[in-house]
């Protein structure tokens, strides 16, 4: 527990600058702060706040906070979209209260918030989001099985031509940056304890999710390592309808949509075969039904952490994104929200 506590004192220094730039912006806006007015059951808070979040879930969190926004407006959610860890090291510095990533805070770590901020935590999955693969719309490979995979990030298989086909070009890896939660959830399934997917001689990291897009849209030779929730086409086709229609879709819709990938790259079907499928060679898309299911096998659930009072603003945006409207948003981006139940449909 003492090393606990000398690391977070090292990182609450390292956070000291992110956080003071951060209530300046706050001053320099004039926002007003959160009610402190308390709150009965059923109603919600006024106020400004931000959340952290991991920037592989901005298309879900720019427009879960529209939404609400509409719905309650008082309310003004700032996010800043940075790596996950980033996101944890905030809110373990009293920096944000709110957080979006991929893990839960450990015991030690609610505890420290409680001794620490005297905070109480909240933290509940909100999505299963899958990780994609995907390459530029001239290449040939279209499916490849989780053991390859595996072989790519290792550096054991280097060639595209290794695949299919007679194209002997090196196989570009891009991902999105080191600290992401995407790029943790690869190297922890699929690399030694220490080793580290950049240095791969033919990996090359981005600044975000948009980038691996951009450079996968225009590099024939790469494949990029992204959150399905970035290749939704219905959230994006969203956009064009008014917020309080699309606010009114959200409450009346009453079963999950599968949604259509975007035709911009290729989304790589992945197999997985194992004694307990009976080596089943079939390579799924990262459907919500086969996340769902488990037969895409590349899946990890999203959280959303608070450590927000009830009369706070962040409350009761938690309490809008893990209901039923804000898991309908969820639903649109590609990725399967948390509560609400998949149903199998015909994809084509």
């Amino acid at each position: 527990m003492g090393g606990w506590l000398v690391y977070k004192e090292r990182k609450e220094a390292d956070m000291k600058i992110r956080n003071i730039a951060i209530y300046g912006l706050l001053g320099i806006l004039g926002l007003g702060m959160a009610s402190c007015t308390k709150i009965k059951r059923g109603e919600y808070a006024k106020g400004t706040a931000t959340v952290f979040c991991d920037d592989g879930f901005k298309k879900i969190l720019d427009e879960e906070i529209e939404v609400f926004e509409y719905s309650y407006p008082g309310s003004s959610i700032i996010p800043f979209y940075v790596d996950e860890q980033s996101a944890i090291d905030t809110l373990l510095a009293d920096g944000t209260q709110c957080i979006v990533v991929t893990r839960e805070l450990t015991k030690d770590q609610v505890k420290y918030m409680k001794d620490k901020w005297k905070r109480v935590v909240r933290q509940r999955p909100i999505a299963v989001d899958a990780v994609a693969l995907i390459t530029n719309k001239d290449n040939n490979v279209k499916a490849m099985s989780v053991t390859e995979v595996g072989k790519i990030l290792n550096g054991q298989l280097t060639r595209w031509s290794e695949l299919a086909g007679n194209d002997t070009t090196a196989i570009k890896l891009v991902f999105d940056n080191a600290g992401s939660s995407t790029i943790s959830y690869m190297r922890d399934k699929f690399m030694p304890k220490g080793a580290k997917i950049s240095d791969n001689p033919h990996a090359f990291a981005q600044k975000n999710n948009a980038a691996v897009f951009d450079v996968v849209k225009k590099d024939k030779n790469a494949l990029g390592i992204i959150s399905v929730s970035w290749l939704g086409d219905d959230l994006s086709l969203a956009k064009d309808v008014p917020v309080d229609k699309r606010y009114e879709d959200y409450q009346n819709q009453n079963d999950t949509i599968a949604t259509n990938l975007t035709t911009e790259v290729n989304v790589m079907k992945i197999s997985n075969p194992t004694p307990e499928n009976d080596f089943d060679p079939t390579a799924y898309m990262p459907y919500q039904v086969y996340i769902n299911s488990g037969e895409y096998p590349l899946f990890r659930k999203v959280y959303m952490i608070s450590t927000a009072g009830n009369s706070n603003v962040l409350h009761s945006f938690y309490v809008f994104v893990t209901g039923f409207a804000g898991q309908k948003i969820i639903s649109m981006t590609g990725i399967l929200p948390y509560n609400v139940t998949a149903r199998r449909v015909e994809l084509k």
